[in-house]
């Protein structure tokens, strides 16, 4: 089992935020989950711009990824909890707060933006209040989708949307985006769901982006230790490993500041033995060699478009991408209008060709159209402007092009995101663009960020005395920490010790 613990920062209320980091990456924490507040992260305070930059650099460097949670009390409304929401008369008021949210998601890197409902007030009638949400969720997600971050819309107890049911409702109304997924908590699914919770968490799979775990008891919604609920853990955390779930799993205890480590560090230990109970105790040794959340990992040499194209014959839309194809090459400015629509016509299943989806493999073979004299600025203009699947596409494609060097600064920016797919997307064989220095740098972030090393084209042939000195480095700091290197690197910075006599 790959399971990735976090703890959300509303759980450490007592805390500065740059203590909170510390704390759970000291205990061996994945991530935190970031909830905006006055006092973590004030999305309203001066030199916002800063902080975030700051902030994303400190995730780096702690090798903790980051989901932000909007669940903030008085933030917008210091004499009423949660409000305004989006039912209520001011709800831009929210939206601006959730867009907000999104800017600063994307500027972390987050893997999701988590929000909710709210409770309906009294005075706004059923259908108004849902035409509210269903039109503030439209605007967020495609807000969230031009961003490059998923929403993660949570289901709670006593809002207006409280169940699965709700969820899918409102994911109904909105046409089914891909943006718009879903942030499970299991505490609620005892409190609450008529099934299991396990059988809850393998339902909800397809459309997971974020998940909270506490315990809790059926029918009282209160955030409780692990232990002192109803919840059997290993069968829950064997659904969410077998379902494939590569995102954090954050603990979430908002009343527990008054013993926030303490009870940070029995959580954690209490989820690792129940990972163990199902199959999974050593986590580290499971993580080598693994995918991280959508990672595709090139097998061999890069595929020519030619290959790609006849691997797409089975699921080409009606001949759309023939059509593409064509209208491309004829105009190449209107890429900009058919890269976007490729998943949605050729959809996103594996492909005969190892490591590529059939979204890749189509935009891939729309930019291998482009003539040489446009791909370099097309290929920019698709990444800047894409979403996160977008952006991956074009990074992937970028060997396939005849570009040279041109494009090396599309590597710098992914590398600096938090977002595992990109990081990993920009270590493919294109990076052998980078300079020694900053390619020893992206390989370090993998460590810190758990993504596996398959993902680093040419590792073996480019790894060096100086990528081994980083290594042993990091290797030392988290020994002292308690903490160990994950297996693929361990084993690497054992044979270059080996082989560079270090």
């Amino acid at each position: 089992m790959n399971l990735r613990f976090g703890y959300g920062t509303n759980g450490f209320a007592n805390h500065r935020l740059s203590d909170t980091l510390a704390v759970l990456a000291d205990l061996g924490y994945d991530g935190v989950a970031l909830t905006l507040d006055h006092h973590h992260l004030d999305p309203y305070a001066p030199g916002l711009a800063r902080r975030v930059s700051g902030l994303a650099t400190r995730l780096i460097e702690l090798g903790l990824s980051v989901v932000v949670e909007t669940g903030a009390r008085y933030l917008l409304d210091p004499r009423r909890k949660h409000a305004p929401t989006l039912l209520h008369d001011e709800r831009e008021v929210r939206l601006d707060f959730l867009l907000r949210a999104v800017s600063i998601a994307s500027d972390l890197g987050a893997e999701a933006v988590s929000c909710w409902s709210g409770v309906r007030p009294p005075s706004v009638d059923p259908q108004l209040a849902w035409d509210r949400l269903v039109d503030g969720c439209a605007r967020l997600t495609e807000a969230a989708s031009k961003a490059g971050v998923p929403v993660g819309f949570e289901p709670e107890p006593g809002m207006f949307v409280q169940d699965l049911a709700g969820w899918r409702a409102l994911h109904r109304a909105l046409g089914m985006p891909r943006a718009f997924g879903l942030t499970l908590d299991i505490g609620h699914c005892r409190c609450l769901e008529p099934e299991p919770v396990a059988d809850c968490v393998t339902a909800a799979a397809p459309w997971l982006v974020n998940v909270q775990i506490e315990d809790m008891r059926r029918g009282v919604h209160e955030h409780l230790e692990f232990g002192e609920g109803e919840i059997d853990f290993p069968p829950v955390l064997r659904a969410l490993a077998d379902a494939g779930y590569r995102g954090l799993v954050g603990v979430e205890l908002p009343r527990h500041s008054h013993a926030a480590p303490e009870v940070a560090r029995r959580s954690l230990t209490f989820l690792r033995a129940a990972a163990g109970q199902s199959g999974g105790a050593d986590r580290t040794a499971a993580t080598a060699g693994q995918r991280a959340p959508g990672q595709r990992r090139p097998a061999g040499a890069v595929p020519a478009p030619e290959a790609l194209r006849a691997a797409l014959a089975t699921v080409d839309d009606g001949g759309w991408l023939d059509e593409a194809l064509r209208r491309v090459a004829a105009d190449p400015s209107v890429i900009s209008r058919l890269f976007p629509a490729a998943a949605r016509r050729c959809g996103r299943a594996e492909l005969g060709v190892p490591g590529w989806t059939a979204d890749e493999a189509a935009r891939a073979v729309l930019l291998a159209t482009l003539p040489a004299d446009r791909a370099a600025v097309q290929a920019r203009a698709l990444y800047r402007h894409g979403d996160a699947a977008e952006k991956r596409a074009v990074l992937r494609a970028l060997p396939l092009l005849p570009l040279g060097a041109s494009a090396v600064e599309l590597l710098h920016d992914a590398i600096r995101t938090n977002d595992t797919r990109l990081v990993a997307a920009a270590l493919g064989p294109y990076a052998a663009h980078l300079d020694p220095a900053a390619w020893r740098q992206a390989v370090v972030k993998c460590v810190f960020m758990g993504i596996p090393l398959t993902c680093v084209d040419d590792l073996d042939h480019r790894a060096d005395s100086e990528l081994a000195a980083m290594l042993a480095g990091i290797a030392d700091e988290r020994h002292a920490a308690g903490r160990e290197l994950p297996a693929d690197a361990a084993a690497l910075l054992a044979r270059l010790k080996a082989e560079k006599g270090i």
